[in-house]
């Protein structure tokens, strides 16, 4: 992503993480410190020098993406989009990908399963760095370990188990 109207972290932020954050909507969304706090807890060791990217969108922006990407046509909560080799990197960071997050799913998600909306967005910002440095779901056994190493960065975070309510 470019920089467009988002923020870029200062060197040193999370260890070193740089992120990107565009909003492209309006309505909450978390600082960008946070953003970067999350994720950077996510990443763990893999934070210093890493550099990623979080666009903010609306349920529209979402859809088509999720549709073109996924091939489900209706908006979804966090797609995260690994940087494909060969990519231009600015010297001294190693690009790890794109999170995009629809605001609007994320405050109806967190309505609808009683969370409160800044843990559901931490969860959401540390499932979608999980994916970017290869963590995936798609079988039992793989999500399973996915979602212990989601519920042990929440908790270091001091976030509840998000799937506790299950």
């Amino acid at each position: 992503m470019s920089p467009t109207n988002g923020a870029l972290e200062p060197p040193g932020a999370a260890q070193g993480l740089q992120v990107d954050v565009q909003r492209r909507v309006r309505g909450w969304a978390p600082r960008t410190g946070d953003i970067v706090l999350w994720a950077g807890s996510a990443l763990g060791r893999r934070a210093p020098g890493a550099e990623l990217g979080v666009r903010v969108v609306g349920p529209a922006e979402s859809r088509r993406l999720n549709a073109d990407y996924r091939g489900k046509d209706k908006p979804t909560n966090v797609l995260s989009f690994p940087v494909q080799w060969p990519c231009a990197a600015r010297p001294g960071l190693r690009p790890l990908g794109d999170l995009v997050i629809c605001a609007h799913v994320v405050r109806s998600e967190a309505r609808e399963q009683g969370k409160a909306l800044r843990a559901h967005w931490a969860h959401l910002v540390v499932h979608g760095a999980l994916h970017l440095i290869g963590y995936d779901h798609e079988i039992p056994s793989d999500a399973r370990r996915m979602e212990r190493r989601e519920i042990a960065v929440l908790r270091r975070l001091g976030f509840s188990n998000p799937y506790s309510s299950r």
